[in-house]
């Protein structure tokens, strides 16, 4: 999808703090990170979603989900992280492009959802 940011910043048009790139995947830095480590793992196909991705896509979501421990830890997250993939409005995705959110720091993190 040519006009999808996250798809841009995957060729390169616009500027990132890339963490890592293969010839499927891409991952960077969050511009407003919410924890002292946040990237983001995404393909370099345009999926818009969760709810969008199929068997067709399980090398790449696997690939996704298979790097994620590796990137976190040479990211310092050496005792744990959290993964998080918005899915559509109500899971309050803001960007229709599948990432993986990577979160982390030297503290635990808060409860994942206030009740």
């Amino acid at each position: 999808m040519s006009d999808c940011i996250f798809c841009k910043i995957a060729r390169g048009e616009i500027p990132s703090r890339k963490v890592y790139e293969d010839e499927e995947v891409f991952a960077f830095h969050d511009i407003q990170p919410v924890t002292p480590v946040h990237f983001m793992i995404i393909p370099k196909a345009h999926i818009a979603s969760l709810a969008e991705a199929d068997l067709s896509h399980q090398m790449v979501l696997g690939r996704m989900l298979a790097l994620a421990g590796r990137l976190a830890r040479e990211q310092g997250l050496v005792d744990g992280f959290r993964s998080i993939i918005n899915t559509g409005r109500i899971g309050r995705q803001e960007v229709y492009h599948l990432h993986i959110h990577i979160l982390g720091g030297p503290e635990p993190l808060g409860s994942m959802i206030r009740k």
